[in-house]
């Protein structure tokens, strides 16, 4: 992938246009003039547009990811805001939302700032996800009303659970006000414990401790109540199990201002995969059961889960080749996002379904602009071909890290190119 700055006129030329906003698919072209969108066309196209020939392809919003962690500040070593740009963009993604839990944590004003400025020349847009409590902690609110001017779309204190019911109401009591979400990471740790894969049938074959789905569901109906009685907007991170899909489904009777994500590893893979002890399978949430990983599939289709987001998770090798006990959890997920998504969602939604759970959903949780083709947006575009069958290897990540279960996995669509912020990348 080599990155190069958008001519002043582009024509992207008769591609199959997929809009997910005005949930319309058609042939055409797409002029954009000095990185916007300037008109979509069936004919007459302009004699003087750098021509990019997009036959077979489709042309559709840039995928938006919500849930990523770029490491940076603290654990460059893992990933850099430019690295996880490069792979965020491989992937399609031409927006994404950093989570706080660096170190130190972004959890002040200054820490979004320090964000915002150093992420302003990547070819992605990078928004920064604030700390719920002060050094994650779990004690303290945070500066809410500051992190918000500097830049902050949302609050989390991802990776760890805020477990005091008391501190986790003020704080969606504090981000109500703000009309900004707020993430609570779904574990109990007093029921998770040492847990480090799933509790079932496997773990006990395996000798491996577990941890239940009650550890994540049991924590989403205690904030979804928190959700109810403070009119937050809640949104539910990687969700995994089958029980909290059914938590969510009966708040979302009474309460429509709930949103959730599920990741592709969720989706494409269950606990029988730790049976090869790959440490790349380690994730907090756990791989669950099958019927867990089809009730998810189930759960996006009837839109109680809203969107996909990655959870993209970098860890060095040396981490990674720890023993399974002893290694993080994390797997790394923008690269290989679509091709995993579409081969598994592929016989069950249609394109266009599939697209707007990468674009237009994810968008809508943290109130970007959805109408990406509407005339003088700036482009935000990823082509694709959705036929492509590959093999994802080490070639295709741009991370710095490489903890990827999918490595070696036939993968079904591929990203072509990206058009974001003034830069793009196409693949012909």
């Amino acid at each position: 992938m080599i990155l190069k700055k958008q001519p002043s006129s582009i024509l992207l030329k008769d591609g199959l246009i997929l809009d997910p906003y005005v949930k319309k698919t058609y042939k055409g072209s797409i002029l954009l003039k000095n990185g916007k969108i300037d008109k979509i066309l069936k004919q007459d196209y302009p004699q003087d547009a750098t021509v990019f020939d997009c036959k077979d392809k489709v042309i559709t919003h840039g995928f938006c990811d919500v849930h990523v962690h770029f490491r940076e500040p603290g654990r460059e070593d893992k990933e850099t805001l430019e690295t996880g740009c490069n792979a965020a963009l491989s992937g399609g993604f031409t927006r994404v939302c950093v989570m706080p839990n660096t170190d130190p944590p972004l959890d002040s004003p200054e820490s979004i700032r320090f964000i915002i400025e150093k992420s302003k020349n990547l070819p992605v847009h990078v928004h920064p996800i604030g700390a719920i409590t002060k050094s994650q902690e779990g004690r303290v609110i945070t500066e809410m009303g500051g992190m918000i001017k500097a830049g902050a779309v949302a609050f989390s204190d991802d990776g760890i659970p805020v477990s005091n019911g008391q501190v986790f109401r003020l704080a969606c009591d504090y981000a109500s006000m703000f009309g900004v979400p707020t993430i609570n990471h779904a574990e109990d740790p007093c029921i998770r414990r040492d847990g480090v894969m799933h509790e079932g049938t496997v773990s006990a074959e395996l000798g491996f401790t577990g941890n239940p789905d009650i550890a994540e569901s049991s924590m989403i109906n205690r904030d979804l109540e928190i959700s109810q009685l403070t009119g937050v907007h809640l949104h539910v991170p990687h969700v995994s199990a089958l029980k909290s899909i059914e938590h969510i489904r009966k708040r979302l009777e009474l309460n429509q201002n709930i949103t959730a994500e599920v990741t592709p590893h969720h989706l494409y893979f269950n606990h029988e995969s730790i049976r090869s002890f790959d440490t790349s399978f380690k994730v907090a949430p756990p791989l669950r059961t099958e019927k867990d990983r089809l009730g998810l599939i189930k759960a996006l289709k009837e839109g109680i889960i809203s969107c996909i987001a990655t959870d993209h998770a970098p860890h060095t090798i040396e981490e990674k080749e720890a023993d399974f006990n002893e290694a993080p959890f994390g797997m790394i997920g923008l690269e290989s996002c679509f091709g995993s998504v579409y081969k598994v969602l592929k016989n069950e939604m249609n394109l266009l379904e599939i697209i707007k759970l990468l674009t237009v959903n994810p968008r809508k949780v943290m109130s970007f602009e959805t109408d990406l083709f509407k005339k003088g947006v700036e482009a935000e575009i990823t082509i694709l071909d959705p036929n492509r069958e590959w093999i994802f290897g080490l070639d295709y990540i741009k991370s710095k890290s490489r903890n990827s279960p999918f490595i070696g996995e036939s993968l079904l669509g591929m990203v072509n190119g990206c058009f974001s912020k003034g830069n793009y990348f196409f693949l012909s």
